[in-house]
């Protein structure tokens, strides 16, 4: 089976943006393009927090929900948060209402709020597991990522697992796992040639 289909505009682009409408302008726009905003990565790590278990599209369609819950994933606002917060999230019908992964991600925040201190940004501590080889488009973890989901646990952060800590590094660029013949792949190429990670 091929690893692409039709966009659109005729060209190939990764198979799995046609399973649903909202996935196209996802895997165009931001899927693999390298990031180095902490609120941004902080944001998406969280996110493949609250998907484990569930699918991409439902935690993207809360997306927007999820942002106003949490303040803007800021980690140092959400590091504040109390248990009268918690309780406030558990009655949030427009995010996932799980409270272990509420409550990890709190926790991260808490953690975040350390790693920076530590690293200087996140995104210099990131990026120091940025993959030099793209693994089978197939792949669920690497030996980066591997790595990475150990190190964060290490520092106490929470639903952080090896898959996880993957789907994060595919969608903010540490990896280029677009398809081979898929249009956006070059474009992500280009981009993470351009980045200079953070020191």
């Amino acid at each position: 089976m091929s690893t692409t289909i039709p966009g659109p505009d005729g060209l190939p682009r990764c198979r799995w943006c046609a399973t649903a409408p909202e996935f196209l302008g996802y895997h165009d726009g931001e899927w693999g393009f390298p990031v180095s905003d902490d609120r941004r990565l902080f944001e998406k790590l969280c996110l493949e927090g609250f998907q484990s278990g569930l699918s991409w599209r439902t935690i993207l369609a809360k997306r927007e929900n999820f942002r106003a819950a949490f303040a803007e994933f800021d980690f140092t606002r959400v590091a504040r948060f109390t248990q009268r917060d918690v309780e406030r999230l558990l009655g949030d019908a427009g995010i996932v209402r799980h409270r272990g992964k509420i409550e990890a991600t709190i926790n991260n925040a808490q953690r975040a709020l350390v790693l920076k201190e530590e690293a200087g940004s996140l995104a210099a501590f990131f990026w120091r597991y940025e993959a030099t080889a793209t693994g089978p488009s197939s792949a669920s973890t690497s030996a980066e990522s591997q790595a990475l989901s150990k190190a964060l646990k290490q520092r106490g952060w929470a639903f952080v697992g090896p898959t996880t800590v993957y789907a994060f590094m595919q969608a903010m660029g540490l990896v280029n796992d677009h398809a081979d013949d898929c249009v956006v792949r070059a474009q992500v190429a280009q981009a993470r040639r351009a980045f200079r990670p953070p020191a």
